[in-house]
């Protein structure tokens, strides 16, 4: 165990205080910088130079604007203030006496680069989130060389509870935990025995987990692996005759295929919606018709977009007692009045897209730091777009605080549009401060 202790280590005293814990809690790292500087006397310069974070960047946290997500910055701070894991949802630190009297988990085959990686690192990525999303401990069933039936059950429950981290933490974090699930479940498809049936299920988790995967690749700027994803969860589902993740599947890869061909977009959206049985659950209907929405909306389709998010709308209104799948569970109204006026947005409607964006958003948590952030460049696109370029540059101030330090490449990618639109007028005072503001950042 390493003796060295830095000097920003937190004094016990200031750890056992409740309104740090809380902080600690929450990954409020603002507050605990804060309180560190009021209670233990530890400047702001030094707290940067240990956790390697540029300086204005403390204070602007420390003011309560932005988040921490990026687990290596999470792990980075608790170790320079020195915090021990399970206060913020971490496992025990190397500089903890507890980290030592545990067994290191064996070691597996990065499935990129084909380095060691333990499996333990697989851990802390899902504890980095696990007190902000509730997550409880995770253990990935034990199987033998035969598996039952209950296995594809329990690998999906476990499935549907790292899904919560996506909440949270970017897909340049997530993705190698989804990763490795998935290639944890192939592998078990093709090491061990099942029935039929219980094979049919593992093909269905292996395609959920293959979206899940794929969504990570694509948020962390993986293009070509999602597209492989995707591919392979769309074949696995079909096999499973599971046409909800067979249609989810083919939406995900539409997604991807608009920025490329607006055509083949569309072409493959619809086919999503199509490969729906007619006992496909509501939920499911609705997030597949809001994304055929959004590919008729890039490719300048108003009616036809129109036309979709009316049958979405329809759909969550059939919403009942019936089981939806946890892989749509974050289908509700909000998401598609979000969806809606990303669409108008879009296809140049800004009367329509304000009011509905605005309302959405009002009760949109930052602790989603990621998603607000995309969905406030729509918003800010949209007021660009009527010629209201303080609005505008409010709204895209807002974007850039909430997706700094989240390991996602979207935010920044939907920003720089917007950030061009209002390069077009920097006369105003607050276009010019956004202006600064994304060029130092």
């Amino acid at each position: 165990m390493t003796r060295h202790q830095p000097p920003t280590a937190l004094p016990r005293a200031v750890l056992d205080r409740a309104d740090v814990r809380a902080a600690l809690a929450a990954h409020d790292f603002g507050t605990v910088f804060r309180l560190a500087r009021s209670e233990a006397g530890i400047s702001y310069s030094k707290i940067a130079a240990e956790c390697d974070i540029k300086p204005d960047r403390v204070g602007t946290l420390a003011r309560g604007t932005g988040n921490i997500t990026s687990y290596q910055k999470i792990a980075q701070i608790a170790d320079a203030l020195r915090i021990p894991g399970r206060l913020i949802g971490l496992t025990p630190r190397d500089w903890e006496p507890s980290a030592h009297s545990r067994t290191m988990p064996p070691r597996t085959a990065h499935p990129e680069n084909g380095d060691d990686v333990r499996r333990r690192d697989f851990s802390l990525f899902t504890a980095a989130a696990g007190l902000a999303t509730q997550l409880p401990a995770l253990a990935r069933p034990r199987t033998g060389r035969r598996v039952g039936s209950e296995t594809p059950d329990r690998l999906r429950e476990r499935t549907a509870r790292l899904r919560r981290l996506d909440d949270v933490l970017g897909g340049g974090d997530t993705y190698p935990v989804y990763l490795g699930e998935y290639l944890r479940t192939k592998a078990l498809l093709r090491d061990t025995t099942y029935s039929e049936a219980t094979g049919k299920a593992l093909l269905s988790v292996l395609a959920e987990q293959a979206q899940q995967a794929g969504w990570a690749a694509f948020d962390g700027g993986k293009h070509t692996d999602a597209a492989g994803l995707y591919e392979v969860s769309h074949e696995a589902a079909v096999e499973a005759g599971d046409t909800a993740l067979a249609g989810n599947a083919l939406a995900f890869l539409a997604y991807q295929k608009l920025t490329r061909d607006r055509h083949a977009g569309v072409e493959t959206a619809s086919r999503s919606c199509a490969a729906l049985g007619p006992n496909a659950a509501a939920c499911v209907r609705a997030l597949l018709f809001e994304r055929l929405a959004w590919a008729h909306a890039v490719a300048g389709n108003a009616t036809e977009a129109e036309r979709a998010l009316h049958t979405a709308q329809t759909a969550l209104t059939e919403t009942g007692d019936e089981q939806q799948p946890d892989w749509v569970a974050w289908m509700d109204e909000t998401e598609l009045q979000i969806m809606t006026g990303r669409c108008w947005t879009e296809l140049r409607r800004p009367l329509r897209a304000v009011p509905v964006l605005e309302a959405a958003l009002a009760s949109y948590d930052d602790v989603h730091a990621r998603d607000k952030s995309l969905y406030l460049s729509w918003l800010a696109e949209a007021y660009a777009t009527a010629g209201e370029f303080e609005q505008a540059a409010m709204h895209t101030g807002r974007a850039l605080d909430l997706c700094t330090g989240v390991a996602s490449v979207r935010p920044r990618q939907r920003l720089t549009p917007v950030l061009k639109l209002l390069a077009d007028h920097p006369d105003a005072t607050a276009v010019a401060e956004v202006l600064e503001k994304a060029q130092a950042a």
